[in-house]
């Protein structure tokens, strides 16, 4: 593949990008780069407000792809001339405020600088001058125009678009290499975040050559086309509290404890009245799970900072920890907006979206059609992810998160907190939507279904009957967490999800090799499930989901009784 700096012309750039070239003389020609934005303001820290100019559709596609393209060509540049960069910590893949503002930590000096009005600095002609004249581009004029024309609102590169950060990261670049000469002549570490720069040291002496190092950086930022914002200017000493980028960095990373206690505050808020207030304005449940992850990130890093602090599981969390515990337990489980089916694999979710797809038009409350032909599914599968299972223990597939699931509902023990209970008390109501949780139908054999009725539910024989013949039942009294299985085929005593599928696609044949359920086999005469949940999605409109319809039926009534009942 060619290089970026190799494009000769608007249509190969539309090549390098993969997008049709008659598409990308639409946006620029026809539409208009500046139609697809969206303006709206956001609050800041200090009670102003800051702009946001936000793309869609197919600009906003297409700045994603361009980001991503000129985010590995400056990686390649770095890799061929062997640079480790470490001073650009915002809008940069793998860096944070946490990676900016762990190089000042335990300083006995710390120096903020501002440079003002950031965005504006990044006009159309520096952006298409920047392509043109920068050695690592060399772009020609023409290519050079047409990127400022897709990446620029008004004149001005946006700060909401999805190519800005890179784009400003690129042509700060000189700004950083100056900057990061004088802070070394002066012993001082450097780092940029955005407008934010931020220099520390050790050195006792710092205090006695400020004024000379301020003139020089002030004389390479004017030369750079930025200016200081004088009012922002802080010298901060070791004995006070030292702050970057809104992280004290004294001795460990941490936030404010004003913060943490405002946090804690507002999802108190939100739990008791289904809203709170953030500066005075409604709060969205977004913004408060950015809180928590905020607040999360730095304690995983400093736990990893000091090993005898390390969590090993979910029953060994701090109290913070437990505060986002219960806030993602009631986003998700609890005030969640839409149906979740809790499956024991990813497999089993690829069967249930080819089943709807094929049989959408009998399960209107399951899956929808848009006006371009899209399918649209009206509930959610839960999703097994790192955050999971550092705050709940669970594993990254199979069927542990069920049982881990309903025992955070109805407590167990200290250490495993009754949340369902919790919130049902504190707001007076009930979960928002119902929560599934689709086992295999084997209630007998030593299989996830038998040990999470035997251990952790023990249902009656009445109840166990009654699941036999209704494929599902209630777990908790008046709520809506319900187990699911498919039904019996045949004569059989116990079926898994694949038995839903006629035994011509059971036996399938790919590339000479036949479908196995077992997890070892030989992978020289069988393939396992993940090629043949695949093989399903993808050819949905050729195979028999009859099968499928009682299990179903089952999902569309728990939630259309449930819809009844609110």
């Amino acid at each position: 593949m060619k290089k970026f700096c190799d494009i000769q012309s608007r249509n190969e750039l539309a090549d390098y990008l993969s997008v049709p070239r008659n598409k990308l003389t639409h946006i620029l020609y026809v539409k208009k780069p500046d139609s697809y934005y969206t303006t709206f303001e956001i609050p800041k820290r200090n009670g102003e407000t800051r702009t946001i100019c936000a793309p869609s559709g197919d600009l906003k596609t297409l700045q994603e792809k361009l980001s991503n393209m000129l985010w590995l060509y400056q990686k390649s540049i770095w890799e061929e001339k062997g640079i480790k960069p470490n001073i650009s910590h915002a809008f940069e893949k793998g860096k944070s405020i946490i990676t900016n503002a762990k190089i000042h930590r335990n300083k006995r000096f710390v120096l903020n600088l501002d440079l003002e009005n950031f965005f504006d600095r990044f006009h159309f002609g520096r952006v298409q001058g920047y392509f043109e004249k920068n050695n690592n581009f060399k772009l020609p004029h023409d290519v050079a125009v047409v990127l400022a024309q897709l990446t620029c609102y008004q004149g001005r590169l946006p700060q909401g678009a999805p190519s800005s950060p890179i784009i400003t990261n690129l042509i700060c670049q000189p700004l950083d290499t100056y900057l990061l000469k004088i802070a070394k002549k002066y012993k001082l570490d450097y780092t940029r975040y955005a407008d934010d720069l931020t220099f520390s040291t050790n050195d006792r002496h710092f205090v006695e050559n400020q004024e000379n190092f301020l003139a020089e950086a002030n004389a390479a930022i004017k030369r750079a086309s930025f200016s200081i914002n004088e009012k922002k200017t802080r010298l901060q000493f070791k004995d006070s509290r030292q702050e970057v980028t809104g992280l004290i960095v004294n001795k460990k990373l941490n936030v404010n404890h004003a913060y943490v206690r405002k946090t804690r505050a507002m999802a108190h808020q939100l739990y008791s009245t289904g809203e709170y207030l953030i500066d005075g304005e409604p709060g969205t449940i977004k913004q408060l799970e950015g809180r928590f992850s905020f607040i999360d990130q730095l304690d995983r890093y400093n736990n990893v900072l000091d090993p005898q602090e390390i969590k090993h599981d979910a029953f060994h969390l701090n109290g913070r920890e437990r505060q986002y515990q219960a806030f993602i337990f009631y986003k998700y489980l609890f005030a969640h907006n839409a149906p979740v089916i809790v499956t024991e694999g990813k497999t089993d979710i690829r069967y249930i979206k080819a089943a709807l797809k094929s049989l959408y038009a009998k399960y209107p409350r399951l899956i929808q059609k848009d006006a371009e032909g899209n399918f649209i599914y009206k509930f959610s599968f839960f999703r097994r992810t790192k955050r999971w299972k550092y705050l709940f223990g669970i594993s990254l597939d199979g069927a542990d998160a069920m049982k881990i699931l309903y025992r955070y509902h109805v407590g167990n023990g200290k250490k495993i907190p009754a949340y369902l209970g919790y919130f049902r008390q504190l707001s007076g109501g009930e979960q928002h939507k119902p929560v599934i949780l689709l086992y295999d139908n084997e209630p007998n054999s030593d299989r996830p279904l038998k040990k999470f009725l035997g251990e952790d539910v023990h249902p009656t024989a009445d109840q166990k009957a009654a699941l036999k013949e209704n494929l599902h039942m209630r777990l908790i009294p008046d709520s809506k967490l319900f187990v699911v299985t498919p039904p019996l085929v045949g004569d059989k005593e116990e079926c898994e999800i694949e038995d839903l599928f006629a035994d011509e696609l059971l036996k399938l044949s790919l590339e000479g090799k036949t479908f196995c359920r077992k997890d070892k086999f030989d992978n020289s005469k069988y393939f396992e499930k993940e090629i043949f949940s695949q093989y399903v999605y993808e050819n949905y409109q050729k195979i028999d989901f009859s099968g499928f319809i009682p299990l179903l039926d089952v999902i569309d009534s728990i939630i259309a009784q449930t819809e009844s009942a609110e």
